[in-house]
């Protein structure tokens, strides 16, 4: 038996309005400890993790593990029917993910589960050699700022500051934010904006978003609810430029 129950849908809606940007189809796998599910996108270019712990739902049972193959644009269709003061119920019978939204009434939606073969990535051992803090409502603001002129966004930090910056034909932008942090060293990797879009459509998950950066590597962008009962992180690899 799997049956999940959580006050505030805005955690799942957050969640998977970001991941169904990046992949197709996933598999969210349950156990004792809660849910989690790793994927990669089909060009190998975002890598996303996602882990809810037991501890985060108002009830959780799950008996025995379960691999719930699901294709998340179809999930998202159902997560964007909750409303602000549901709850959600997650539960599992005959190959159907059913989700239930509680609330001025109670709705229930069946998702067909998926056939799909399918081996649980891993993601590539790098130790970026900076680490630092950055509001989330910041970082999407920056986003917004730097998409005026560019399809590309170069992500740089130093010892006193957190830059985001782009050059573009018509015109060139720059945020920058004083880090406080103790970084002794400089890093910077140009990336595209919108990969740093879809990943930042998970603006419900937490108020500080924390990020790793080194010299031409992939960014490295994790989310961690205060509780620390839920973490969802990003791999973002770098965008190459030639030089000709």
């Amino acid at each position: 038996m799997f049956k999940a129950e959580l006050s505030d849908a805005n955690i799942l809606k957050s969640s998977f309005d970001a991941i169904s940007s990046i992949v197709d189809e996933v598999q969210i796998q349950t156990d004792s400890e809660g849910m989690r599910l790793d994927a990669l996108d089909r060009s190998h270019i975002t890598f996303v993790h996602l882990e809810l712990k037991a501890s985060l739902f108002d009830e959780y049972v799950c008996d025995e593990p379960e691999k719930i193959n699901i294709d998340t644009d179809e999930l998202m269709k159902v997560l964007k029917r909750s409303k602000s003061d549901d709850r959600v119920i997650m539960s599992l019978d005959e190959g159907n993910f059913i989700i239930t939204f509680e609330g001025e009434a109670k709705r229930q939606f069946k998702i067909r589960l998926i056939d799909m073969e399918y081996e649980s990535p891993t993601p590539p051992d790098i130790n970026q050699p900076t680490k630092f803090e950055v509001p989330f409502s910041l970082l999407k603001d920056s986003i917004n700022d730097i998409e005026i002129f560019s399809e590309k966004i170069l992500l740089k930090v130093d010892e006193e500051k957190f830059t985001a910056k782009a050059e573009g034909d018509f015109g060139d932008a720059s945020v920058e934010y004083i880090h406080g942090e103790k970084i002794d060293t400089e890093a910077s990797s140009l990336f595209s904006l919108e990969k740093i879009r879809q990943m930042l459509k998970a603006d419900k998950f937490s108020d500080i978003a924390t990020i790793q950066l080194g010299d031409d590597m992939p960014l490295n962008l994790n989310l961690k609810m205060v509780s620390e009962d839920g973490e969802l992180s990003f791999l973002l690899a770098p965008r190459i430029e030639n030089d000709d």
